[in-house]
């Protein structure tokens, strides 16, 4: 049954969409930056939906833009709200910059949701989400959520509990109504776990691979892999990740420095790979949880590189179909799990201080009211942290200072916001090259 329906923004190649799809939901509308990216998630939905205007379901372009999309056009006709926003504003991989940086649509996300309306809500970021750095950001998001309406809920899944034959932690957030909310409950675990030779391993031998090296590398491949990333277009090309992965990879005796076109044949030779073979990208795709009946002819366009960067940036389908079965749960009402997930508690109680007061609080008052758990200068540290996301207001009397927790500087929409130059900038350079 897909009579459900779905709007997915920042929908990429289509593993959300496709778990999505399997839990019952049905796609009026997904948008994508990258235009190969939804070429692939355009060739897929024509096979899932045929005779549907697919073109006009699936729009190119910024998710932001008010010309490819105006969320109040859906109002009141959607049940959820779907998307894998950027991960770099909170990817260990970088900066980190949360709020600072301009490819950060969590809170406009957020907004959007409340322009739209849906009965629920479902986004998917990286594990860095969930480090104390964003501890107030992501109460923020709660916040704002409560304001909405909602009743939002973070988890942190992993891939491996869902079927998938690597780690890959994500950060996934469900927002709900609050008629829904007692019907929810985050999937169940998965007991057992597949390995990376029960998934590649037949297309692995499929091109008579000498046995002695063939059986090397399915006793070293039967473990999960390391996380499988997208990369980045300032990167040359593709591989399996930055240097701790590829340890990682190491240890399944696999070339984690790039990927083959084939699989190893007869004339493979070890004296030119001690470091074992290198996967194909649809190996790739399996281990990202494209395998089974139910997901491996999925379609990713464009050259090898582009089809490994979609499938690398792509949320499972697994577990996208998990985390998709409990909202469909919540929303038919068709069972009370046996516990419901608890509201976020706030994680920094400095940010929970200024937040609750209406005034100005120096370091020595916040400190009083924590109970002294915390000393002047760790105050003062989570206050430079919040700065980073939120406007904080100072104010000096008889050489204190005190301070107010401002606005959240994440973009929601703002028309004066740095993200429209930084976005405008980028057009202007994809026009001139």
């Amino acid at each position: 049954m897909t009579d459900l329906s779905v709007v997915e923004i920042c929908a990429g190649a289509g593993g959300q969409s496709l778990g999505l799809h399997l839990a019952g939901f049905r796609h009026q509308l997904a948008v994508e930056l990258d235009p190969t990216a939804a070429t692939s998630l355009a060739t897929n939905l024509r096979r899932l939906h045929p005779g549907e205007n697919i073109d006009a379901l699936v729009k190119v372009g910024d998710v932001a833009d008010e010309e490819i999309w105006k969320p109040e056009e859906y109002r009141g006709s959607i049940d959820l709200l779907a998307g894998g926003v950027p991960c770099p504003p909170f990817s260990v991989a970088g900066k980190q910059l949360g709020s600072e940086d301009e490819r950060d649509l969590f809170a406009w996300a957020v907004e959007a949701a409340g322009r739209l309306e849906p009965k629920a809500v479902l986004l998917e970021n990286v594990r860095g989400l969930n480090d104390a750095r964003f501890a107030g950001y992501r109460q923020a998001v709660v916040d704002r959520f409560a304001a909405l309406g909602y009743t939002a809920f973070w988890e942190l899944l992993e891939a491996k509990d869902f079927g998938v034959a690597q780690l890959r932690p994500r950060m996934v957030l469900v927002a709900l109504r609050p008629e829904y909310v007692p019907y929810f409950g985050w999937p169940k675990k998965q007991s057992v776990t597949p390995t990376v030779k029960d998934v590649i391993g037949d297309q692995i031998a499929a091109r008579g691979w000498p046995k002695k090296y063939l059986q090397r590398w399915l006793k070293a491949a039967d473990r999960i892999a390391p996380t499988i990333v997208g990369g980045s277009k300032k990167h040359g090309g593709a591989d399996l990740g930055p240097t701790r992965a590829k340890r990682a990879w190491e240890e399944l005796w696999t070339d984690a420095h790039g990927l083959a076109n084939e699989a190893p044949g007869p004339d493979w030779d070890i004296e030119e790979h001690p470091r074992g073979p290198k996967l194909t990208v649809d190996m790739v795709a399996r281990i990202q949880g494209w395998y089974g009946a139910e997901y491996e002819d999925w379609i990713f366009e464009g050259r090898k590189t582009s089809r490994y960067r979609q499938i690398g940036n792509a949320f499972p389908p697994p577990v996208a179909k998990a985390v998709g079965e409990s909202i469909v749960q919540a929303l038919r009402k068709t069972q009370v799990p046996g516990e419901i997930p608890a509201p976020l508690k706030v994680h920094d109680e400095v940010y929970r201080l200024l937040r609750d007061h209406a005034g100005f609080l120096t370091t020595e008052r916040i400190q009083r009211m924590l109970g002294d758990s915390l000393t002047m200068p760790e105050i003062e540290s989570r206050i430079d942290v919040l700065r980073r996301d939120f406007t904080v207001d100072e104010q000096r009397r008889g050489g204190r200072t005190s301070y107010q927790l401002g606005e959240w500087k994440a973009f929601r929409g703002q028309e004066d916001h740095g993200r429209h130059a930084a976005f405008a900038q980028a057009k202007m350079r994809a026009k001139v090259s």
